[in-house]
This record gives C-alpha cells, sequence and structure tokens, in this order.
C-alpha cells in the first residue's frame, strides 16, 4: 500500500527500517496485518533515526521533550542524539548570506570566517567581524533545508496516517502528535523566531531577587542583520560548561567553591524562569550552558522554549513540595488539576501508583534523590493512568532533567534539596501575597468590600424563595442512568408478573364454571396472554442476564 505510492526518498525510509529489524512497521508499509504494535528498543529507534538523517535526529530532539508518551529508556536514549553533521561548503553559505542581505556582504562584515565553529541538521554558526568591528556569531540556514523539511514532514505524516488507523495510533493519538512534532519542525526554520525568545529571556533574567544578574549572560540580537534565514547575535567567547577548566582566577577563589555558586546560579535562573517568568529555555544540555573566559555563565540557542500559564505554575510548585514530602495523595490530586481531559479516573489507583512509586524512596537521604527521575516517573503514573497532560509538561520535565544532569555533571556534591529549599519558600510567599503585598491586600479588601455588600441581599434573596416554597435545587449525579434503566426495567417487569399471574388466577377461577361456549373461549385466549407474557419475561430476563 504504502511501497506501491514510493518516491526514492520513501523506498530509502523503508530500507533503513527494515535494515533495522522494525517488523511492526515493516508489516503496517507494506500493507500487512501487524499484530501488537511495538517500538522498536531505544537503541533501535535512535539507530532508525541517525540512519534517516539530520531532518529525523531533529525530530528525536524533539520526541526527547515528551516523557509524557515515551517512558524513561526512551527519554534517556534520545536526549542523546546529536545533530553535528558535516558543514556545509562556504561557497553556498555565501551565496544564501548575501541574498539575505539588504547590504553588499562587504559593507556588513568585515570579516566572516569560512570555517564553521558548528554543524547542526538545520543551521551551522560562524564566527564573524561586524564592519563597526564588533565579534559576533552568525547562525546561517543550510542552504535548501525547508525543502528538504517539508519533504520529511509529507512523509512523517503519511507513516501517521498508517498508524492512527489502528488501536495503537488511536489511542496514543499519533496523528495530532506527528501534527505537532511537524509544526516545531518548520518553526525552526524561522530564526526571527528565535531571535525574538533569546531577547525575552534576556530581559527575564537581566532582573532578578535570586541571583547576580552580572553573572549570567544571554547573547543580545543584531535585528538590523538578522532575517529569517540568519541570525547575528553578539559573540561570547567560552567553551562549554563540563569542559571548562575552573581555576583560582574567578574572583581568588576556590574551584569547588566556584562550582558550588556557579550550580546555585544555574538553578536560581531556571527556576524564575520556571516558576516566576512562565517563559523557560528548554534545551539546557551542555552544549548550550557555557563557562566565559570573564568568568559569567552564557545560555544559548533558544531554538526550544516552553511556557507555563501561573494556574500551572502555582500547580507545579506544590507538585515540587509534595515529591519533596513523598506525598502520593497530594501527587495525585494535583495530577488531576493539570490533566488537559475530563475523561474518568479511578482515584484510589491513581493514589496507589503514586504511594508504590513514591515508597522506594523513603529510606533514602534527599541528597541521593534525583528529583527529575521523579519528574518522569510521575508522568508515567499519569500515562499508565489514562491521564492527558498538557504537552509543556514534557518540556518542563526535560528541562528539569538536563538541568540537573548537568549541574551533577559539574559539581557532584550537589544537593537539590539545599538549592530549592529557600527558593520554595519565596516561591509560596509569591503565591500569597503576589509581587506587590500591599496591592494583594487591597484587592483582597475588595473582594470582602464587594461580598459584604452583595451577601444581604443574596439572603433576603434565598430566605423569601424558601418561604414561598419556590426554592428549587437542580442536582446532577453521574452515573446514575445505569441505575435507574435497572431499577425500571425492575419496576415493568414485576407488573408484568403480577399482570400474568391475575390473568392465570383469573383463566383458571372462569373455567371452573365455564358452562358456555363463549365463557371456554375467554378462557382459552386468557390462558394464551399468559402464556405470551410469560414466556417474553423469561426471554428477557435471560437475555438481560447475558448482557450483564
Amino acid at each position: 500500500m504504502f511501497i506501491t505510492q514510493t518516491v526514492p526518498r520513501q523506498r530509502e525510509i523503508v530500507e533503513v527500517l527494515l535494515r533495522n529489524g522494525w517488523d511492526y512497521m515493516r508489516r503496517l508499509l507494506t500493507g500487512g496485518k501487524p499484530e501488537d504494535p511495538q517500538l522498536p528498543t531505544p537503541a533501535v529507534l535512535k539507530k532508525i533515526l541517525v540512519d534517516l538523517g539530520p531532518v529525523y535526529v531533529k525530530l528525536g530532539q524533539l520526541m526527547s521533550t515528551r516523557p509524557d508518551i515515551l517512558s524513561a529508556s526512551y527519554i534517556e536514549e534520545l536526549s542523546t542524539l546529536q545533530d553535528e553533521v558535516p558543514a556545509v561548503a562556504w561557497s553556498e553559505v555565501e551565496i544564501l548570506i548575501r541574498k539575505q542581505l539588504k547590504r553588499p556582504l562587504e559593507e556588513t562584515f568585515k570579516y566572516i570566517n569560512p570555517v564553521p565553529v558548528a554543524a547542526g541538521s538545520i543551521a551551522q554558526t560562524h564566527r564573524a567581524t561586524l564592519a563597526d568591528g564588533r565579534e559576533v556569531a552568525i547562525k546561517v540556514q543550510r542552504p535548501g533545508i525547508d525543502i528538504t523539511i517539508a519533504q520529511d514532514i509529507t512523509l512523517i505524516q503519511g507513516v501517521a496516517d498508517l498508524v492512527a488507523r489502528t488501536e495503537f495510533g488511536q489511542n496514543y493519538e499519533i496523528k495530532s502528535i506527528a501534527d505537532e512534532f511537524c509544526k516545531a519542525l518548520e518553526a525552526e526554520l524561522d530564526f526571527t523566531r528565535e531571535a525574538s525568545f533569546t531577547d525575552e529571556l534576556r530581559r527575564n533574567l537581566s532582573k532578578s531577587k535570586w541571583f547576580d544578574t552580572t553573572k549570567l549572560v544571554v547573547a543580545q540580537i543584531h535585528w538590523d542583520v538578522t532575517t529569517p534565514k540568519i541570525m547575528v547575535m553578539e559573540w561570547l567567547d567560552g567553551v562549554p560548561l563540563l569542559s571548562a577548566q575552573i581555576g583560582t582566577e574567578y574572583e581568588g577563589k576556590d574551584p569547588v567553591t566556584v562550582r558550588k555558586e556557579i550550580t546555585t546560579l544555574l538553578f536560581r535562573a531556571f527556576f524564575q524562569q520556571l516558576y516566576i517568568d512562565g517563559f523557560f529555555h528548554a534545551d539546557p544540555h551542555p552544549g548550550n550552558l557555557f563557562y566565559l573566559r570573564d568568568g559569567r555563565v552564557a545560555i544559548l540557542d533558544c531554538g526550544m522554549v516552553g511556557r507555563l500559564d501561573p494556574r500551572t505554575q502555582q500547580i507545579l510548585t506544590e507538585m515540587l513540595l509534595a515529591t519533596v514530602d513523598l506525598d502520593a495523595q497530594r501527587c495525585a490530586q494535583l495530577t488531576l488539576q493539570l490533566a488537559d481531559s475530563t475523561q474518568p479516573v479511578i482515584m484510589s489507583r491513581l493514589e496507589s501508583d503514586y504511594d508504590r512509586m513514591l515508597r522506594k524512596y523513603h529510606n533514602l537521604n534527599v541528597a541521593q534523590i534525583n528529583f527529575s527521575q521523579i519528574i518522569y516517573e510521575i508522568l508515567q503514573v499519569a500515562r499508565n493512568n489514562k491521564i492527558r497532560l498538557p504537552t509543556n509538561m514534557g518540556l518542563y520535565a526535560k528541562t528539569l532533567a538536563n538541568l540537573e544532569g548537568v549541574a551533577r555533571g559539574f559539581n557532584p556534591e550537589l544537593n537539590f534539596f539545599d538549592e530549592i529549599k529557600p527558593l520554595l519558600t519565596d516561591l509560596f510567599r509569591r503565591q500569597l501575597l503576589g509581587d506587590s503585598p500591599l496591592r494583594s491586600l487591597l484587592r483582597t479588601a475588595l473582594d470582602l468590600k464587594s461580598l459584604s455588600l452583595q451577601s444581604p441581599r443574596q439572603i433576603e434573596l434565598l430566605l423569601d424563595r424558601v418561604t414561598s416554597e419556590t426554592l428549587q435545587w437542580n442536582i446532577s449525579l453521574r452515573g446514575l442512568d445505569g441505575i435507574r434503566r435497572t431499577l425500571d426495567d425492575a419496576a415493568n417487569r414485576l407488573s408484568l408478573s403480577i399482570l400474568v399471574g391475575s390473568l392465570i388466577m383469573g383463566a383458571a377461577i372462569i373455567s371452573t364454571k365455564a358452562q358456555t361456549l363463549q365463557l371456554s373461549l375467554i378462557t382459552n385466549i386468557l390462558f394464551a396472554a399468559a402464556s405470551l407474557l410469560g414466556l417474553w419475561l423469561i426471554f428477557s430476563a435471560l437475555r438481560s442476564g447475558r448482557r450483564k
């Protein structure tokens, strides 16, 4: 079915799937009848994505942000995907840059290094100098990548259509997930979007009560030379954080102290993004966190970001505290508050699953607990109970996991609870009082005033309805329709049984005194009616028992 309509790229995809031994997809693509759907093992899935090329590597990276869909083993494997690919020749890159610039290349840049400092699936980055002497980094889209992505998006949606016909595809809403991934891929082709995210992040982190903002930097965007296909930003001279050689040059402090301070800085910066700003960098992997020559820490690459509304922030703050307290019941309640859908959930089972999951952490020291792993397990419990959580929960969990992983790699003495304990107190105070306690107090006073003015009138109306007997209660209880129908059926059968009995008794009385042909005929009619009704009652009772 799929192969008969093939083009070279489709045939290549099928060959990769067959070569790596994904039998379920092989049967599906060839129009066979697959059995129970199964994903390949995490390692095989990663190899398939790598073999399919840069666009699918990027797709795998996007999939690693969805622990609400995939288990922890898949998330861990896909998180290691790196989209480093051979660089595009400078001659092709130069043509694209010249087409994008409003002025000639020679008037805009004094110098561009033709050898890229990094090359990925979507773009590659070159170091350059502007005409006014400022050092910059140019992120250039790979020539022709937009066409490749458009073709691969068509193929991804085609495969999603096939899988969506199966029960597995319907249960996991594969079609909507594929559409979401495809939109994310298309969005990465517009560098002005990433540039605006970078500006927003820099503005948010330029002010804070939790950390010294001079120690953290986000690159400044040069908007006059930024277009949808090229992004020009401030050059930040440094190395990936985990590669940094921390010496005593950092304000004369010993390396252990410096590592602890940088870890604290990162936690506070990201907790501000998650729980206060509601806009966060969603991919803090080791390559996106740099240690600069001057001792500052830089956050790079805002291509993947997430947003949290105030209500979600509040729930997640409480979830964090419930996790620290290992409170299974509260975790279950908060999960339902986060849920996207309103489909019924067995609360006792959900609480039991959380209790079983959290119980294994009861005897561990707080310093030994991997909190990002707990967040992943919370999402796993929700998935097992068929609770659909918002898609930004995946980005939230991945951000915490990446942050904790980098922090532990940089500072093995990390104690997650010590880092977040002072922040939790401030977060709960902020939830109670807001950013401005006086404003919150005045708002509460106005609400109380409004309530005090409305209450007497509402009480008067209530008493008036009670005394005039016009008060009505509209109560709707779910799940009672089946009970009501059962009771109705039982009442009807009882009535019919009484009627059948009455007919039989009447026929018997008449037959004992039947001396005419007319009375005998009536007796036979009554017996026939009673027999038919009796047979119908027996048949109805048997059918009802089979349904149960």
